[in-house]
């Protein structure tokens, strides 16, 4: 078992189904298990992806 920070959230995931993970490393998970370990860089560039899009659904005012 692990604790992984969830967009400020601290959330308990297995990792009976990866090798290798370390602290610090990214991950995508669900159901409450590590899936999948993901590149630094790559991960970096998806969660600013992911702001920018819940910036913008934040920002949304109902228009269409």
């Amino acid at each position: 078992m692990a604790t992984v920070d969830v967009g400020g959230a601290r959330r308990e995931i297995a990792l009976d189904l990866l090798q290798d993970v370390l602290p610090g490393d990214y991950i995508i998970a669900h159901a409450g298990f590590a899936i999948h370990k993901v590149d630094e860089e790559e991960a970096l560039k998806t969660l600013e992806i992911i702001r920018e899009i819940a910036g913008d659904v934040q920002g949304y005012d109902g228009a269409l």
